[in-house]
This record gives C-alpha cells, sequence and structure tokens, in this order.
C-alpha cells in the first residue's frame, strides 16, 4: 500500500499518465497499473519501483524510500511460506507494521486470541490434514508475536464464540482462561456481546487494521480485511474504513464491559469444568 500510494503521488506530482511512465521506465502500462494497485498479490520487485519512481522523477530520497519498502517485503517469516496461504500473506503484513487492530469474532475465538490447542482442534476441524496441521498452528502461534510487538488489539466476542465447543471441554476452558489472562494486560482489550444485548448492532465479523504517524501522513494507513472461503478481501477506501470504525464503535457500545466480560468468561469457563 505504502509502495502504491508513493508512486502514485510521484506520478501524479509530475503530471504524468501511466503511459508516459511505463515508456520512460521501459515496461508496459500493465506493470505501471500493477504497481500502483497494492491489491495485486505477485511479487514487488525493487528494480522496478526504483524505475518507476525515477521515471516519476522522484528525488534520491524519495526513491530510496521506496525501494527499501520493497526490498522490506522480504524480510517477514511469511514471506514465501508455503504454509501461509497467498490471500493470507497481506494480512500478516499489515499486522506487522500496524499500530491497532479491531476485530470482531461471531463464532470463533480470533486467531491473535487463540490457544495452540484450541487452533489446533480448530484447523482440524476445517479440513487441515494430519501432514500440515501442526504446522498451519505454529504459524498462527508465530503471527500471535505481534502482540509482544506494539499492536494495539481490541476485540469483540459474540458469546457464541465462548459456547461453541472447539475440541473437548479442557481445550475450551483453557481457552476462556487464556481469554481472561490476556484482557489484563494494557494493550489487549476483550469485550463479549452477550445473547442477552439482543441482535448485534453490526452484521458479520471483519477487521480493521490501523497506523497513524502525524509526522508523516504517507505512514498512515487504515484497512478492513474481510475474511471468505480460501479468500480474503481487502477494503482502504476511505469511506468504507470509516463505516467499518462505526460499525465497530456500535458493537463496542452493546458489548459488556470490563468486568463483566471477565465475570462472563469465568462464568462459562466454570460450565466446561463440570
Amino acid at each position: 500500500m505504502q509502495i502504491a500510494r508513493g508512486l502514485i503521488e510521484l506520478r501524479e506530482r509530475a503530471g504524468l499518465t501511466q503511459v508516459q511512465v511505463a515508456s520512460a521506465a521501459g515496461c508496459s502500462k500493465a506493470t505501471v497499473s500493477r504497481y500502483e494497485d497494492w491489491t495485486d498479490r505477485r511479487r514487488v520487485k525493487w528494480a522496478t519501483v526504483k524505475n518507476l519512481a525515477e521515471a516519476c522523477k522522484g528525488s534520491r530520497p524519495e526513491v530510496d524510500a521506496l525501494v527499501d519498502l520493497a526490498r522490506s517485503q522480504t524480510a517477514g517469516w511469511w514471506v514465501g511460506n508455503p504454509i501461509v496461504p497467498e490471500w493470507l500473506s497481506p494480512l500478516i503484513a499489515f499486522e506487522a507494521l500496524a499500530g491497532y487492530e479491531r476485530v470482531t469474532a461471531t463464532t470463533v475465538v480470533p486467531g491473535l486470541l487463540q490457544t495452540r490447542e484450541y487452533a489446533r482442534s480448530l484447523l482440524s476441524a476445517q479440513g487441515v490434514p494430519d501432514d500440515r496441521l501442526e504446522q498451519k498452528t505454529e504459524a498462527r502461534m508465530k503471527r500471535q508475536e505481534v502482540l509482544d510487538q506494539g499492536l494495539r488489539l481490541w476485540a469483540i466476542l459474540d458469546e457464541t464464540a465462548l459456547r461453541r465447543r472447539v475440541g473437548n471441554a479442557a481445550v475450551m476452558a483453557d481457552q476462556l482462561s487464556h481469554l481472561h489472562e490476556v484482557s489484563k494486560r494494557p494493550t489487549i482489550d476483550v469485550q463479549v456481546l452477550p445473547f442477552k444485548a439482543g441482535p448485534p448492532s453490526a452484521p458479520g465479523q471483519f477487521l480493521i487494521l490501523g497506523r497513524d504517524d502525524e509526522r508523516d501522513p504517507r505512514n498512515t494507513m487504515a484497512v478492513v480485511y474481510l475474511e471468505l472461503p480460501q479468500r480474503g478481501v481487502y477494503l482502504d477506501d476511505p469511506d468504507d474504513v470509516t463505516a467499518y470504525k462505526v460499525m465497530f464503535d456500535r458493537l463496542r457500545a452493546q458489548a459488556a464491559g470490563t468486568a463483566e466480560t471477565a465475570e462472563l468468561l469465568m462464568s462459562v469457563r466454570q460450565e466446561y469444568l463440570r
């Protein structure tokens, strides 16, 4: 996203069309268009970014900054990892750079808050073959490391997610204990939307990732992630992001507060231990 925004900004500042940039950079218009569309899943090549930025008459610091971003794409543990689906890779990359994440969950506990046994049981139920189950589980645990690297997480779970059994009763009891404990961390907020609150004020489940940088607005980002079967949808239009932030705030107001959430987590946990 940052590379795409940077290239678009340079091109528009120079008053050039994509055709003109393509001609100056010695590539096709399709290549220029692809590099300005951050949702394209093909690997970005730093040499191409350099040529495009220079064709747009970017300054040396501007060109170097975009090239550094392109080169950094190969640094993440998820890049080229066969266990991580191609459509999930952008989400993990966003989480590594984001300052905050807001997630709603309607049926199961979100991935960043799952215990190892809960994750393994869920993946198994979703049809992950035995020979890949441990690798998939480990990748999910690896993804959770962002919680120790400054990511501010706010999760709203429907009560269904607490009561839908994943694995056995012991797995569920341990998962609820984990939710209770992590919610005490200063960077993690967990709220439960209890059944008694009535129907959710916002439909479905979604995830909002963002980062605010007052010193350099170009580093500010916000994106909504919607997970569908075998693919993910990413929305970065400001109107879309704002609409989902409003929906999240409505759910947050409707959900139980911190104390009531903690009581509900422990109450449901006791039910699994009977």
